[in-house]
């Protein structure tokens, strides 16, 4: 009686087949993934190294704001800290009551109108307190915009806000110059028809409520117009028809 070799490598097919590659169990060594896989290690190695930089640099500047601020409030008073604090409280608070204000004058509201919940990132179709339809939306940044010294703060608006003009794809836009900037491209054609895609909302004061567009400066999904409104293009082709100058918009 032959007794078979007691070892790993001990694969009874092959003793009636010679042919059969034999197979290899043994487990490859982090020198030989290395070298098996180099692209992979430097790329991993590199995106660490990266996100440690960003970690450190946003410590760094929290620090640096702690310590600004502790500095600040150490070259004050008693009095002027007690009224900077009562202050920064009144401004939360009466920012609060203006939200509140707004979503309840939009609910009281019988006529057609648009609301827009920046928080939950919605906005409404409603008439005589009945919701007609919730669309989902992609709020754009708060953001300073332009060239220094010629620089504007824009931010999505709150309050009331009327429709002044419904646009299609063959309607022109006059892309403020600062966007192409924003995007990091040369600057382009000025007005340009399509440029909020294929249905768009302008508000009073030149707020837009618009659609991804297929040209312009607009045209990527990652990118949201500071201080505008995304919205599908079916939820405002859908709701297109029943809009018209002088609809109101509430923003809360």
């Amino acid at each position: 009686m032959t007794i078979p070799p007691a070892h790993d490598d001990y694969d009874p097919g092959r003793r009636s087949d010679p042919t059969r590659p034999r197979t290899d169990r043994r487990r490859a060594s982090w020198r030989e993934f290395r070298h098996s896989y180099p692209g992979i290690i430097t790329t991993a190695t590199v995106a660490i190294l990266l996100f440690l930089a960003a970690d450190v640099w946003l410590v760094m500047r929290y620090v640096r704001y702690r310590r600004e601020t502790a500095d600040l409030r150490a070259s004050m008073s008693d009095v002027e800290r007690t009224r900077t604090d009562e202050l920064l409280a009144q401004n939360e608070n009466r920012l609060k009551v203006m939200v509140e204000l707004f979503k309840r004058q939009a609910n009281l509201d019988q006529t057609l109108h648009l609301a827009v919940s920046l928080d939950s990132s919605v906005m409404y179709l409603e008439r005589e307190g009945a919701l007609l339809r919730e669309m989902p939306i992609t709020v754009g940044p708060e953001k300073r915009v332009g060239v220094p010294p010629d620089t504007v703060h824009v931010a999505a608006p709150r309050g009331k806000r009327t429709v002044e003009r419904i646009l299609d794809e063959k309607d022109a836009w006059a892309v403020p110059r600062w966007v192409y900037a924003d995007r990091g491209l040369a600057p382009g054609d000025s007005v340009l028809a399509g440029a909020l895609g294929p249905a768009a909302i302008v508000l009073d004061g030149g707020t837009v409520i618009y659609s991804l567009p297929s040209i312009g400066p607009l045209n990527d999904s990652t990118y949201v117009l500071p201080g505008a409104i995304r919205v599908r293009a079916s939820d405002l082709r859908a709701i297109a028809p029943n809009l018209h100058p002088g609809v109101a918009v509430y923003f809360y």
